[in-house]
């Protein structure tokens, strides 16, 4: 396929994009992709066809590889793309016959070999640049905490375009020899099949996707599980706990994201501490940064998470002022505030643009969520913050209650009261039926604070 690429015009440092759901091709693609010297340029594939071309454009991509047909010509003409940009499918590349000499490329390992698009939380997404140092480094560092081996069995249902599931659910396992069983979506009736058949020994997910397993699995299904680790989203202890009195594994938290290939941080095996994202990962160093840009030594201090390692990214592509701002002196700047205790745990307590500030105080909604979870009758709970003339901001709980149980505010205050600060229990509390969440179960906040504002009528 590398040698077809080439054929097809693909140089060193061309833009490829890989738009596809899980599947063998996916992986072979993406490396057949790099030999040829091009860049990966992975899809979420649930992206709107304006959403694709805005990275087609971004990234002035060359090739388009999908694994079925789809039609987003229209679109990219309107983004004003000027150039012929090649689409192809895994099809069109099975088909051709007449392989051509693959030629060899010169590549340095802090060549760019890949580009992931983060979600744009904070407005338009941008291009994480990570070299084949990043990628190959995080995946040893991954190796020496989950220690695959060829008597391992995998089960993939992350997303592969997901910086978690191609370090920890495809490269992994391959760079460890381990059997590596590809779901295209997580269903939960199908995973729960594989999971039987295969004897899984290792399963990464989301927190959600833990949920669904203590709910739906029989506890001997998960018999041969020796590791389960979890990211993307704060893991409630709620499920911790009942996941190791029904498994007798516990989930190992840990900590990422795309600009450092993604993982930072993880539980130590057999020594895990609910609500903490455990430890440095091997060749990786976390630092703990106040507002002045000082170091924070002192035990407990909340400051901003900082990440050092041959894991952090090239930079932004096309965006030199941003990677500035987040790259300093080599550190990554993560902004999650978080805190380490006396054993070296580190512990999120939110992002710093979700922390609120209320008549002075800093307030971070994770601490609150994590105690809304703890009520019997509450199944998820995300605290924002809302504009407050006299406060400057105020805390609102959207809540969504287990099916059969009944709560007001009333009720939610007088469980929180005693339980966290008088000045951190939500004034506004309202209930819902789900909550807003991305392709990983992580809570899109921005779009609650954009609803919050129209369901208590606020101006921003």
């Amino acid at each position: 396929w590398a040698a077809i690429l080439q054929s097809k015009g693909v140089q060193k440092g061309d833009k490829v994009g890989l738009f596809s759901k899980n599947c063998d091709d996916y992986i072979i693609a993406y490396f057949a992709v790099i030999k040829a010297g091009g860049i990966v340029v992975p899809f979420n594939f649930q992206l709107a066809a304006k959403e694709v071309a805005y990275i087609v454009k971004d990234t002035k991509m060359k090739l388009l590889l999908t694994r079925e047909n789809k039609e987003i010509s229209g679109a990219l003409a309107d983004a004003g793309i000027d150039w012929p940009l090649l689409q192809m499918t895994f099809e069109d590349l099975r088909g051709i016959t007449e392989v051509p000499v693959l030629k060899r490329v010169a590549m340095h390992e802090n060549d760019c070999c890949t580009i992931i698009y983060t979600s744009g939380t904070t407005g338009r997404p941008k291009g994480a640049m990570l070299s084949h140092k990043n990628l190959v480094a995080n995946t040893v560092s991954t190796q020496k905490v989950i220690n695959l081996s060829d008597k391992d069995r995998n089960v993939t249902l992350l997303p592969m375009y997901h910086a978690f599931a191609w370090t920890g659910s495809v490269s992994a396992p391959l760079m460890g020899g381990a059997l590596n069983v590809i779901l295209e979506n997580f269903v939960p009736s199908e995973a729960i099949q594989y999971l039987t058949k295969y004897k899984v020994t290792i399963f990464l997910g989301v927190p959600a996707m833990l949920a669904l397993l203590i709910k739906g699995v029989p506890a001997e299904v998960m018999q041969n599980l020796r590791h389960v680790i979890t990211g993307g989203a704060p893991l409630p202890r709620a499920v911790i706990d009942t996941f190791y009195e029904k498994f007798k594994v516990l989930p190992q938290e840990g900590y990422g994201l795309s600009e450092a290939s993604p993982v930072c941080a993880v539980n130590p095996t057999g020594k895990v501490k609910a609500g903490s994202i455990g430890v440095d990962l091997p060749d990786v160093e976390l630092m703990l940064q106040n507002e002045n840009g000082k170091p924070i030594d002192k035990v407990g201090e909340v400051g901003e998470l900082c990440v050092k390692g041959e894991n952090v990214m090239l930079g932004y592509l096309n965006h030199p002022e941003e990677t500035q701002k987040v790259i300093v002196d080599g550190w990554l700047h993560t902004g999650d505030m978080a805190y380490r205790d006396k054993d070296g745990y580190y512990f999120v307590v939110d992002r710093l643009k979700d922390m609120i500030i209320s008549a002075g105080e800093n307030i971070y909604p994770r601490e609150i969520e994590e105690e809304l979870m703890l009520h019997p009758d509450i199944a998820e709970a995300s605290v924002v913050g809302v504009p407050d003339k006299l406060r400057g901001q105020c805390v609102c709980a959207y809540i969504v209650l287990k099916a059969g149980s009944q709560m007001d505010k009333k009720a939610v205050r007088k469980y929180l009261l005693g339980r966290i600060a008088t000045y951190k229990v939500p004034r506004e509390c309202l209930f819902v039926e789900s909550l807003p969440k991305n392709n990983t179960g992580k809570v899109l906040k921005k779009a609650l604070r954009e609803r919050a504002l129209v369901d208590l009528n606020l101006k921003q």
